[in-house]
């Protein structure tokens, strides 16, 4: 197994290297490949059925060993990688406030993920440990990092002293783009009480929403802006689930670690502050289902002004082919300093925030092609009420920290700040995906976005080279192990 996955590190290492070098001098040839594909994918609709990749092509799996069989252990991975055509041909290469997918005509290696994980059980009368944990190498891990305690308390505006669970681990200034996250490290426990108590102790995915962080679990390559700026990644505490009955399901817990309301919060900071999380599910006999969930709590250890969400999520099936998803969050966070420069936010603020607020619906309608495609639609608006949420570019803001003892802010992202303001985002994106194996999937996507806010200069301009709209073009694979 050595063999093949250094195979694969070595197949990204190298693609990353040629795409970048020819990036500057052929981009038209990038956007010729990412149609292609859009094109390819659309038409081929048979496939070779294999478990993964490695057993695909040497008939090996690790997880056959005795030791793993007999432990009920299991390791396994993916990795995510794709390239982003921009039409505004950004002098800074960002895609603005778009996310993962956030650089133009640049390979991006978003996701290298390996995880170890005994999954325990779902129904009986005997107790079972299991848990697991993620390491993730690429662009993405700034993304889904612990980052909930910022460079700067939101509320009072001072700097703060940040966790140290996966933040900065390779070095930022030598990584502008590239760093080591782990988004999961938990234990879990299924206790036999009534139909079964599943219990998580540790740092996990959180449940709240629909789109999430591992590229296999996502139809999209880009994300929407409900799921980047609207929602926690990841929380750290305890997480409890039960099935009530076959309509109904609960979730409950108590997360901690983080001065933004205990959202993507670590192991050693801010454990004074602890936040309610919680959730109910109602799914129909006939498959259709509504999820409520959300998060309320203090901010920080520091101040006790509220930090809040649900998110409301409907899945039905019109029939065997046919797939919709709605979904309607709306946050609140109160006392926020103005003016303030913070990687939670990772800009400077306006001064219209204070009590903030923000809301959105986007829905998504899938359509199954054959066994193997299924092409896709997302519309989105999103609400930054008080201009607290969105900053562009994204990565820039979540890569601000405090670079000086006066306490002043930079980005080791990019030599600027990330801009925000009061505004509406709306975004249409399109596309595909295709999986021409079991354990290979492309991708293409087309997506359209603009905006409309203001600033006390004029319209806010947070896409490529002051624009109000950009139109993306991408196309990504994912090779699971």
């Amino acid at each position: 197994m050595s063999l093949s996955f250094g195979n694969i590190i070595l197949f990204f290492i190298l693609t990353k290297e040629t795409i970048m070098k020819l990036s500057s001098k052929h981009k038209h040839r990038l956007v010729s490949v990412a149609a292609g594909s859009l094109f390819i994918s659309g038409l081929v609709g048979t496939a070779v059925a294999a478990p993964g990749m490695i057993k695909s092509l040497s008939n090996y799996d690790v997880n056959e060993a005795k030791l793993l069989k007999d432990t009920g252990f299991v390791i396994g991975g993916w990795a995510n990688a794709g390239i982003t055509y921009n039409a505004a041909a950004p002098d800074n290469n960002f895609n603005g406030p778009v996310t993962f997918g956030d650089r133009s005509g640049e390979f991006q290696l978003n996701q290298l993920n390996l995880f170890v994980q005994r999954a325990v059980a779902t129904e009986g009368d005997a107790w079972d440990v299991g848990g697991r944990f993620d390491a993730m190498f690429g662009s993405d891990a700034i993304f889904t990092q612990a980052y909930g305690v910022g460079a700067y308390d939101v509320n009072t505006g001072l700097p703060l002293n940040r966790n140290h669970w996966d933040l900065d681990l390779l070095g930022s200034n030598d990584n502008r783009f590239y760093d080591l996250a782990f988004p999961q490290a938990y234990l879990e426990i299924f206790a036999p009480v009534g139909n079964g108590l599943n219990i998580k102790a540790g740092h996990f995915y959180t449940p709240i929403g629909y789109e999430t962080v591992p590229a296999p679990d996502n139809f999209f390559y880009t994300h929407a802006y409900t799921m980047q700026y609207g929602e926690p990644f990841t929380h750290t505490g305890i997480l409890g689930s039960y099935t009530v009955d076959k309509n109904w399901s609960v979730l409950g817990g108590v997360v901690t670690g983080s001065s933004t309301g205990g959202w993507d919060g670590g192991w050693d900071k801010q454990l004074g502050n602890w936040s309610g999380i919680a959730g109910a599910t109602w799914t129909s006999d006939s498959g259709t289902s509504l999820n409520v969930s959300g998060t309320y709590g203090g901010a920080s250890e520091q101040s006790s002004e509220p930090w809040a969400l649900y998110s409301v999520v409907l899945k039905h099936n019109f029939n065997d082919k046919t797939h919709l998803v709605v979904q309607h969050d709306h946050g609140f966070a109160n006392g926020i300093s103005p003016g303030l420069a913070n990687s939670s936010v990772g800009a400077l603020l306006p001064d219209t925030a204070k009590d903030t607020e923000w809301y959105g619906i986007n829905t998504h309608f899938y359509y199954d092609v054959s066994d193997t495609v299924i092409a896709g639609v997302r519309g989105e608006w999103f609400r930054d009420q008080n201009g607290f949420r969105v900053c562009s570019p994204g990565r820039v803001a979540a890569a601000t920290n405090v670079i000086d003892n006066n306490g002043t802010a930079g980005s080791y992202a990019a030599n600027f700040l990330s801009t925000c303001a009061p505004a509406s985002y709306y975004a249409v994106t399109a596309g595909v995906t295709w999986k021409p194996m079991e354990w290979l999937r492309l991708r293409p996507n087309v997506r359209y976005d603009w905006v409309d806010g203001s600033t006390s200069t004029g319209p806010y301009r947070p896409f490529g080279n002051n624009k109000l709209d950009q139109f993306l073009f991408s196309t990504d694979l994912t090779i699971n192990f």
